[in-house]
């Protein structure tokens, strides 16, 4: 673990550990080194994953994050019904639906596809968390669904809180910039940081965490459908968003990368090196990844490794955002 130098950043945490948040995660979420990976690969780095998968709340996961402080501000605001949007499997959908029942709120989801019959994991969970549950024709239609979702309700005198996919907005990402915070008093600063990146979020929130806490570490988002150039631009959107948020505008060029080279086929579409990653995660570690997203971002983590990219004596993190339940899709 490298050594964190002194921030400078004192203020911005400070108003950072003040947002208000809903109480979705409890204890710290584990930090493991994965000592059997390593021979598996006679790596040289140690190799550390954090456990997002193992978060107690509704199976876990990185969304569960970003869910305490979006839906701290929705209750705030008066909201009774919490409105989001994903594709049939979504984790987001499912973490927004099971924050909407630890509340006592309403949840309409829109979702992009044909509902599965019967239906399987994130999609029966949905239902099971009483979710009201809206089937769309495409993912270029959800802009239009969320709005007019939002509209009808209000008509009918509801109080709906819109949440963007994934809850990628700045106020989302904070809850990985405050992860940071939580991840160096467990164990320091890696020296990377390697994770799945599709919405931005987490990527933005990780990089902002590391400027706040002048971390020299390095941190990659391994994209699981769309190019680099589209999620580099919306994180550092967020990223702008996030320094306006805690009045420190360094934020705003947080470093980060983002390697979209194991996309494969697509979004939700396996590749071989998922599948190899996915197969090792099990049988060195007995942790488990989705088929594609996290897999993919673990294929990155395993092909770095391979290929020498970490320095002897290095430690590698690589970030486990959860996603688990849709090994049973």
């Amino acid at each position: 673990m490298s050594v964190a130098r002194p921030s400078t950043h004192r203020a911005a945490l400070e108003r950072l550990d003040a947002f208000q948040r809903s109480s979705l995660i409890g204890a710290p979420s584990p930090v493991e080194e994965m000592g059997r990976l390593r021979a598996a690969l006679g790596a040289a780095p140690r190799l550390w994953v954090k456990r997002d998968d193992a978060i107690p709340f509704a199976f876990g996961g990185n969304k569960t994050r970003k869910l305490e402080f979006v839906v701290a501000e929705a209750m705030a605001a008066g909201a009774d019904t919490l409105v989001t949007v994903g594709g049939v499997q979504s984790n987001h959908a499912r973490a927004t639906a099971a924050a909407a029942a630890r509340f006592g709120l309403r949840c309409h989801l829109i979702i992009n596809g044909q509902r599965p019959d019967p239906p399987r994991a994130n999609a029966l969970l949905d239902e099971l968390l009483g979710a009201t549950i809206e089937y769309i024709p495409s993912r270029e239609a959800r802009d239009a669904a969320l709005s007019g979702a939002v509209e009808r309700l209000r008509a009918e005198g509801r109080r709906p809180h819109a949440i963007p996919l994934g809850a990628s907005t700045p106020l989302g990402a904070l809850g990985f910039a405050r992860a940071i915070g939580e991840l160096v008093a467990q164990t320091g600063a890696p020296d990377v940081i390697v994770h799945a990146a599709s919405s931005a979020g987490t990527l933005a929130g990780l990089a902002a965490g590391c400027a706040l806490h002048a971390l020299p570490t390095q941190v990659i988002g391994v994209s699981a459908d769309d190019p680099a150039a589209y999620i580099t631009a919306h994180a550092r959107e967020i990223l702008t968003g996030i320094a306006g948020l805690l009045g420190a505008p360094g934020v705003a060029q947080a470093k980060f990368e983002v390697d979209d080279a194991f996309v494969g086929d697509g979004y939700g579409v396996p590749s071989a090196a998922s599948r190899e990653a996915q197969q090792l995660a099990a049988r060195t570690e007995a942790i488990f990844v989705d088929h594609t997203y996290t897999a993919k971002a673990l294929a990155a983590f395993i092909a770095y490794v391979r290929a020498g990219r970490f320095a002897p004596g290095a430690t590698a993190l690589f970030w486990h955002t959860g996603g688990q339940v849709g090994l049973f899709a």
